[in-house]
């Protein structure tokens, strides 16, 4: 049997890099972490972070992955190196894919950044952009409000709508042709967003989809290694807390029902 690719995040914005992982490699076996029992990551200080990740990481060697994908955009910011230097296996952040797709999308050099207020602190999307390309603008813009409505499911509609206006105006401001959804909740919202984002501008404007992009980078991480072929693979979903209330919710990160999910309450 083929190793199972391992991906973790502070909570459940993280299946949207599941989501778009499987439907990249539908073969695969895939063990999820969920670390809700200290969600969210964004307002902790990066020792913090760096233990936690450590401690995800650990338990997720115990599944024998090949791979591991940091979903959490914290973590992927302040705690990437340090489990790269760890492991001896691939490991993968969502920030440096979203920060090259984000180049690869813009005609103008203008890129906005929609994030969590944690993960704009960081600069961590304008450490990578300018790491690939420093002529790029760079501007990033904090839409806390757009984790619970993704959350809630109030995806479309006037909430929404007004929440993202106000978040893209000054994006707007500065002329962006780009959006890179710099949180693993934001793909939920694409749509809204987009929409919103046109209207504001004038013009259409590329909505970067991270989670797509961190798929779309596994391609190469798997070169060297046996990439599964056959049935579809499975989803294994490890939480550590709220199994109940993760279950209820992860339906809409993942596009599908999750009748008879796998998902089990562990302690790190």
């Amino acid at each position: 049997m083929a190793k199972p690719i391992g991906i973790f995040d502070s909570g459940l914005g993280g299946l949207t890099v599941a989501r778009a992982i499987s439907g990249a490699f539908p073969a695969e076996n895939l063990v999820y972490l969920g670390d809700t029992a200290r969600v969210p990551y964004g307002t902790r200080s990066a020792g913090t972070v760096v233990k936690y990740a450590i401690a995800c990481a650990e338990r997720l060697l115990s599944f024998d992955i090949k791979l591991l994908v940091v979903a959490c955009n914290t973590a992927s910011g302040v705690a990437l190196a340090e489990l790269q230097a760890r492991l001896d296996i691939p490991v993968v952040g969502v920030i440096q894919p979203g920060a090259r797709a984000g180049i690869k999308a813009t005609r103008t050099g203008r890129i906005g950044i929609l994030a969590t207020a944690g993960t704009v602190a960081s600069g961590a999307y304008e450490r990578a952009i300018h790491s690939e390309s420093e002529a790029m603008k760079v501007f990033a813009r904090a839409a806390p409000l757009f984790v619970p409505l993704a959350e809630e499911g109030w995806v479309t509609g006037e909430v929404p709508e007004l929440a993202a206006r106000r978040y893209l105006q000054p994006l707007a401001d500065v002329d962006v042709d780009t959006i890179v959804l710099g949180c693993t909740h934001y793909p939920l919202l694409s749509e809204t967003i987009h929409r919103a984002a046109a209207e504001l501008l004038g013009h259409d404007v590329a909505i970067v989809d991270s989670a797509a992009a961190t798929a779309a980078t596994l391609s190469t991480m798997l070169a060297g290694s046996s990439i599964a072929a056959g049935p579809p693979g499975s989803l294994q979903i490890l939480v550590t807390d709220l199994p109940g209330q993760f279950g209820s919710a992860a339906s809409r990160f993942l596009g599908k029902p999750v009748d008879g999910l796998d998902i089990h309450a562990i302690d790190l």
